[in-house]
C-alpha cells in the first residue's frame, strides 16, 4: 500500500528523475544525452525538488517502469502503440505527439534537434535567408515558445506570410527535410532520409502565436485575414488567451495561483475583465483575496505591454501545468469563455 501511495503522489518528470537518480551519474548522464532541451530542464527542474523520497516510493517507481518495459516483446512487436502510450502517459497527448513523430521518423532530424539548444536570434540568424516554406518547417519543428521567439526576430511582413505556411502545412516531403538537412551540414551530422513528417498546420500555429506579443500577434492575424479569412478564425479560435482561464475548474485555478508571484498576478488582472477576476478572488482566502482587491486599487496607471507581459507569462506557466497533467486547459478560443 505504501509503495502505491508514493507512486501516485508522482508527476512523469518526477518519476524520470526518481528511476535517473537510482541508475546513478554515468547512467543518467547517458540516458539524458538522447533527450531535447525541454525534457532536460524538466528532469533536472524534478530532480532539484526531490526531497526526502522514501524507499518505497523508489521501488514502486522503478517496478512501474520494469513493468512497462516487459509488455515490450524482444522482437519489438507492438512498439510503436508502447512509445506512443508512455510518452503521451508522461508529458501529454501535445507534446508526446511531435516527439513519437520524431522517434518513429528516424534519424534525420538531428539538424533540427540541434537548433532547440540555441538563442531564438541565433536560429533566426541560420535560417533568416532560406525560402519561407523552408523556415516554415523549422519553426513547426521547435517547441511552440522557442518558435514564437524565432517568429519575432523576422520583419513584420514576413510573419504573416510564415504562419500561412505554417497553418496549411500538411506534412512535409522528404525532398523539403532534405534540403533543410544540406542546409544544416556545416553544424551536425546529416541523418539517413525519412518519411514524411506529420508537421504544421493550424493548431501548431495558433500555438506559435500564443508566444508571440500582442502587437506583433495582431498583425500576423490580420495579415492571415487579409489573404483567408476562414483560416484566420480557424487560428484565432485554437488559441489559449487570457481570457480562457475562466474555463478552467476551481481546483486548477487554485494550482495556477499558487505558481504565480503576486506583482505577475496583479499586473495581468489590471487589464483583466470583471469575470477573470471573479474566477481569481473566488479562489483565493477571503484574507488574501481582500489583499489582492487592496493591490489593485493602489496599483497606479501601468503600461499595457506590462499587462500583456505579465499575462503571457501566467498563459505560459497554465500551459506548463496542463502539459504535466496537473489542471485541465479546456482548450481555447471564444467558444471556451464562461
Amino acid at each position: 500500500m505504501a509503495a502505491d501511495a508514493g507512486r501516485s503522489r508522482l508527476q512523469g518528470p518526477e518519476k524520470a528523475a526518481v528511476l535517473l537518480m537510482s541508475l546513478g551519474e554515468q547512467a543518467a548522464a547517458s540516458v539524458l544525452k538522447h533527450m531535447g532541451p525541454k525534457e532536460v530542464q524538466r528532469i533536472g527542474v524534478a530532480m532539484a525538488g526531490l526531497q526526502n523520497v522514501s524507499k518505497d516510493t523508489v521501488r514502486a517507481t522503478i517496478d512501474e517502469f520494469v513493468g512497462n518495459v516487459q509488455q515490450q516483446t524482444g522482437l519489438g512487436v507492438g512498439s510503436e502503440d508502447y512509445i506512443r502510450n508512455v510518452l503521451t502517459d508522461a508529458l501529454g497527448e501535445d507534446k508526446a505527439r511531435g516527439m513519437v513523430d520524431r522517434i518513429l521518423l528516424g534519424g534525420n532530424t538531428k539538424g533540427l534537434e540541434s537548433l532547440k539548444w540555441m538563442d531564438p536570434r541565433a536560429v533566426a540568424e541560420i535560417i533568416r535567408l532560406e525560402h519561407p516554406q523552408v523556415i516554415a518547417i523549422v519553426l513547426s519543428y521547435l517547441d511552440s515558445d522557442q518558435a514564437g521567439a524565432v517568429l519575432s526576430e523576422f520583419p513584420a511582413k514576413t510573419r504573416g506570410d510564415i504562419l500561412l505556411r505554417i497553418a496549411t502545412m500538411d506534412g512535409v516531403q522528404p525532398a523539403a527535410m532534405t534540403e533543410l538537412n544540406d542546409m544544416l551540414e556545416n553544424q551536425i551530422k546529416v541523418g539517413s532520409n525519412v518519411k514524411s513528417s506529420p508537421l504544421g498546420g493550424v493548431k501548431t500555429a495558433a500555438s506559435i502565436l500564443n508566444f508571440v506579443d500582442n502587437s506583433i500577434e495582431s498583425e500576423i492575424m490580420e495579415q492571415i485575414k487579409e489573404v483567408d479569412t476562414e483560416l484566420g478564425q480557424r487560428i484565432h479560435d485554437l488559441m489559449f488567451v487570457f481570457d480562457d482561464l475562466t474555463a478552467i475548474d476551481d481546483r486548477g485555478i487554485q494550482t495556477l495561483l499558487r505558481e504565480i508571484s503576486t506583482d505577475s498576478l496583479v499586473l495581468a488582472l489590471k487589464g483583466a475583465d470583471e469575470g477573470i477576476k471573479e474566477k481569481v478572488f473566488k479562489n483565493m482566502s477571503s484574507r488574501a483575496a481582500e489583499m489582492l482587491r487592496d493591490d489593485l486599487d493602489t496599483k497606479g496607471p501601468v503600461r499595457l505591454s506590462e499587462v500583456e507581459g505579465a499575462q503571457k507569462e501566467i498563459l505560459a506557466i497554465a500551459r506548463r501545468l496542463g502539459d504535466e497533467g496537473r489542471i485541465v486547459l479546456g482548450g481555447g478560443g471564444e467558444d471556451m469563455v464562461g
